[in-house]
């Protein structure tokens, strides 16, 4: 994971709002990983302490009391300077990613890929911007589309790690295929030995491997995922 220089940018209040928001939603990727830099990665941090968002807000809020409306006005009060941005840059790839990011983060997936799309006609290789873009298309329920994209951005980085992991994680849950699933994760481990989550994802393929071994009505009491 990359950070983009954009994320300088954010100041104190606005990562306790995003922070906030994280709780409301929760955490966003899952079991999931990104594939580029998220201005939120500060805010998830702040997020495990509830209390320090509330200053932000000018009161105490309740995460679990806000609205799908009051959701997506804080998201929106927490891009608008981006938007403001875009308009001196319209086709600033990274800006359009970042806010693509904010997007994804608090699990406005259509509206992420929106921007990441725009952001990848400027700069189609960016191989991580592909991949959230994929993942999102992924949560909308489109496991196909979120296939292609993941391929498309191999074809250009055939080492990326984080790719390569999502990969893996749509054949399993998106489209049931084990044996695939199970090739993307090995692919990932012959190919990024030094993989940061590489006990994570050995573990993954194990867990894998005894699903295979199944019987169709068979039952286990072992997770499908991690």
């Amino acid at each position: 994971m990359t950070q983009s220089s954009q994320s300088s940018n954010w100041t104190s209040t606005q990562a306790y709002v995003l922070a906030l928001i994280c709780l409301v939603i929760g955490v966003a990727v899952g079991y999931f990983v990104r594939g580029s830099a998220s201005p939120a990665a500060a805010p998830e941090q702040v997020a495990s302490s509830p209390v320090s968002a509330a200053p932000a807000m000018g009161g105490n809020m309740d995460p679990s009391k806000v609205s799908p409306e009051q959701l997506r006005h804080m998201v929106e009060k927490q891009v608008e300077p981006m938007l403001q941005q875009l308009k001196a840059t319209p086709n600033d790839p990274a800006l359009l990613a970042q806010v693509g990011n904010v997007y994804y983060d608090t699990q406005l997936y259509q509206d992420a890929i929106g921007y990441y799309d725009r952001s990848l006609k400027v700069d189609p290789k960016n191989v991580g911007v592909r991949t959230d873009m994929g993942t999102a298309y992924f949560y909308l329920g489109d496991a196909d589309r979120a296939i292609t994209e993941f391929n498309t951005a191999l074809a250009q980085d055939p080492k990326h790690g984080q790719t390569l992991y999502n990969l893996g994680m749509v054949q399993w849950q998106g489209k049931g295929d084990v044996n695939a699933a199970v090739t993307a994760w090995e692919r990932l481990l012959k190919t990024v030995p030094d993989y940061p989550d590489r006990a994570k994802v050995e573990q993954l393929v194990t867990k894998a491997k005894e699903h295979s071994k199944m019987k169709p009505g068979e039952k286990t009491t072992k997770p499908a995922t991690m």
